[in-house]
């Protein structure tokens, strides 16, 4: 078996942030100015050491450089081919990349400030035999999530728009609070 995994999601195009899909939000600059996917990505790859990056086919200027910049930045890319039907596609085609893993990290890049010592954590716990588990600040349950091998199968069987949620819903996660504001921050709107 190998070690925990983590899985980037990068399929969305963000229609929130920009509803005539001119502009690839994970492209736009973070607050410290690195695009919010590289960022998201270095944060994951920082805790947990095998990193994939699904995304959607490149099959316009804005896809083909967001896989320029994933790819220079160390993750393996892996093209969900149903990305357009739903989140739980594109988290059943990572978990599918790394069947033999002992576990998940699923990050989004869209959050790109998320401590890696949060996605540590989220890890560690993994490691102990948690089947699911989440940061939680303040009372707030964020992001990433991990999750054990024990819903490998559940998670491979996601379609749809929905998620991890019922996977969650079965297995309750053990919540892990921490000092991280990042683990809450979603980029659904340009930032000012």
């Amino acid at each position: 078996m190998q070690p925990i995994a983590g899985v980037l999601l990068a399929a969305g195009i963000g229609r929130r942030y920009d509803p005539s899909g001119e502009r690839l939000k994970l492209l736009e600059a973070a607050p410290d100015g690195v695009p919010l996917a590289a960022a998201a990505l270095r944060h994951l790859r920082a805790a947990v050491g095998d990193v994939v990056a699904v995304v959607r086919p490149a099959d316009s200027a804005a896809q083909r450089q967001l896989h320029h910049l994933l790819a220079a930045e160390g993750a393996q890319l892996v093209v969900c081919p149903e990305a357009e039907d739903g989140m739980g596609h594109s988290l059943a085609c990572g978990v599918r990349s790394r069947s033999d893993a002992a576990g998940w990290v699923i990050a989004l890049a869209d959050m790109p400030a998320v401590s890696p010592a949060t996605i540590a954590a989220i890890r560690d716990a993994i490691g102990r035999g948690n089947q699911t588990v989440a940061p939680v600040h303040h009372g707030r349950r964020g992001h990433p999530v991990g999750f054990g091998r024990a819903c490998r199968d559940e998670l491979l069987a996601l379609q749809g728009d929905a998620g991890a949620r019922g996977v969650l819903a079965a297995h309750p996660p053990l919540l892990i609070e921490v000092d991280d504001p990042g683990c809450l921050l979603d980029i659904d709107t340009p930032l000012p």
